[in-house]
């Protein structure tokens, strides 16, 4: 087989599939291709929070912070997009419950300060509640919380319904997918690239490299290489009655996120990590990393402590160096774009709209230069 098309987008998870529609929807043809079943790695396998208040600067076991005040105009930009698909896109599994950031300690209630007043300058609303006014609002929380804040703007997407919802309604306008069809080649011609996969090769322009954690595979296709890392993070899912919690809650200080999904199971996250990384995208479960997280429950929320541990699974990212997300076309592969890292879930929608204006050349409602790959990029010594 050997097809044509304005774009080839590469990773059929969140990025992909949302970049997909939103290059369809600006009227190129559109193909999308993954290595094995779309939405089965990364944005499949992940808490699908919606991070629109600042969270917490760093994972379990990251060494560098990640520097959350420059991420928040982008974090109000990728909300409104957020609502766009929920109205766009039938069975996105889109839920904005609202939810709180908590701390323990004086010195994170600081942090709580400090943050508020980052999302009062870049126009989220958030409030700055007492531990007391927290428990009032929310009698599941603990003796041990000293204050929170508060985002109505909170929220999270199921995982295993956002990406394939986003992509069946870009299949709807007229894009192609195609599964088990990883990409083995990539080749600079004159009219731009040819994308080898073992059932042929396409021909475009344009090609969007939304891999996660096999970007830098992808990269190095087209001779690039990007000081990228894949990992794994585990998630935890315990059993609750119905509408026990109807909130996100997160940690300010502390790799913690908790909420109620729609069958009822009470899904923690937070960046706990998993067992080294496979190429597969899979990963060993770390035992450390399933009573950490328990144990922050039993302390943050006790009267959930007592719930059933249902299932513990893990999801590989991709990192960066600076813990920041990397979004932009590669230096010495012009015509391949590039998106992922930190937020990547969060910052789908936005990442989409970005990438679409620099594909056609058009210029971008953010300056996203900060992040660019350039930062990332090795040229292998002759």
């Amino acid at each position: 087989m050997h097809a044509e098309v304005d774009a080839l987008v590469i990773g059929a998870g969140i990025v992909g599939a949302t970049t997909a529609l939103a290059l369809t929807r600006a009227g190129l043809r559109v193909a999308v291709v993954d290595r094995t079943t779309p939405n089965t790695a990364g944005s499949g396998t992940t808490a699908g929070n919606l991070h629109i208040q600042t969270i917490h600067a760093r994972r379990p076991g990251q060494g560098v912070a990640v520097d959350v005040e420059r991420l928040l105009p982008l974090q109000k930009a990728t909300s409104a997009l957020w609502d766009a698909l929920g109205e766009s896109v039938p069975d996105l599994g889109l839920v904005r419950c609202g939810g709180f950031m908590v701390a323990e300690t004086e010195e994170q209630m600081r942090r709580l300060r400090s943050k508020h007043e980052w999302e009062r300058d870049a126009g989220i609303p958030t409030e700055v509640l007492t531990g007391d006014e927290a428990r009032r609002a929310l009698p599941l929380l603990g003796p041990a919380i000293e204050g929170a804040t508060w985002c109505d703007w909170d929220g999270f997407a199921e995982p295993d319904l956002a990406a394939p919802a986003v992509l069946r309604q870009a299949v709807v306008e007229g894009a192609a997918v195609h599964s088990n069809t990883p990409v083995t080649s990539l080749h600079r011609g004159n009219e731009g690239w040819e994308a080898g996969t073992p059932a042929g090769s396409w021909y475009t322009p344009v090609v969007i490299d939304a891999a996660g954690p096999w970007m830098a595979d992808i990269a190095a296709l087209a001779g690039v290489r990007l000081d990228l890392a894949p990992m794994s993070l585990q998630m935890h899912a315990l059993a609750a009655a119905p509408k026990r919690l109807e909130v996100l809650v997160q940690h300010v200080g502390e790799g913690m996120s908790i909420k109620q999904d729609r069958r009822d199971r009470l899904v923690l996250g937070g960046g706990w990590p998993a067992g080294p990384f496979h190429p597969s995208g899979t990963a060993p479960l770390l035992e450390d990393s399933t009573t950490g997280n328990l144990a922050q429950v039993a302390r943050l929320l006790p009267d959930l402590s007592g719930s059933r541990l249902l299932e513990a699974w893990t999801g590989p990212v991709v990192t960066t160096p600076d813990e920041m997300p990397v979004i932009g076309e590669l230096d010495g592969a012009p015509g391949i774009f590039v998106a992922g890292g930190t937020y990547s879930f969060t910052f789908a929608p936005l990442w989409a709209e970005l990438l679409t204006a620099m594909a056609l050349g058009k210029p971008a409602r953010l300056d996203v230069s900060a992040f660019s790959p350039s930062r990332l990029v090795h040229f292998p010594t002759q």
